[in-house]
């Protein structure tokens, strides 16, 4: 049997179902994420769901990948930040990204066929995450005796999303302290980069 024909990876409405796709996994799950639903938000034929993905598995793999994609550029900016883990740990507090890692976790748990690739981008992402931390560290002489940049990258993400979950079950008990505790510490190694109190959620 002959293969499918799929659409072309560059059309103009791949593109605008892969965002809808995107906004309807973190406004309301993926659970909730049908073809129906991604047509509408696209202003789309249903039908253009499954001429340009095979499957909703599919679709959910563009959709990480096309953020993964950005993400990874973003760090790359960042790399070359004057204060690069202020911004490293503001860009772990965006809220869209927390709520789409979120859905993506529980995703790869269920949709095990997808679960490698989910995998793989985000060893990526922690490779690219870890030149960002292990340089900062570096370029301000940080004891790397005292806490390797691996731990402190693992837990900064750890920290976000905690304070992410709970923000969004409407626990707030001590969130304030926490994040004083983050702007003062990033003040010490990057004076000037943590003015402001990033909020998660």
């Amino acid at each position: 049997m002959a293969e499918r024909r799929i659409g072309a990876a560059s059309s103009a409405s791949r593109a605008k179902l892969v965002r809808a796709a995107e906004a309807l996994l973190i406004s309301e799950g993926y659970a909730a994420v049908t073809s129906r639903k991604v047509a509408a938000a696209a202003d789309l034929k249903p039908q253009l769901v499954h001429y340009y993905f095979r499957s909703m598995d599919d679709l959910y793999i563009e959709v990480f990948r096309w953020r993964a994609e950005q993400a990874l550029e973003h760090l790359d900016e960042v790399l070359s930040s004057p204060t690069p883990l202020t911004d490293l740990w503001r860009f772990s507090n965006d809220p869209n990204w927390i709520a789409l890692s979120v859905e993506f976790t529980a995703l790869a748990n269920h949709r095990k066929n997808i679960r490698s690739e989910i995998a793989r981008y985000a060893e990526l992402f922690r490779e690219r995450q870890m030149e960002v931390m292990a340089s900062a560290l570096d370029r301000v002489g940080f004891d790397r005796d005292e806490i390797s940049p691996m731990i402190a990258l693992v837990l900064m993400n750890a920290l976000s999303r905690i304070l992410a979950m709970e923000a969004g079950l409407g626990v707030e008990s001590g969130h304030a302290e926490t994040q004083e505790w983050v702007a003062g510490w990033l003040r010490k190694i990057e004076p000037g980069g943590a003015e402001q109190r990033v909020e998660p959620g």
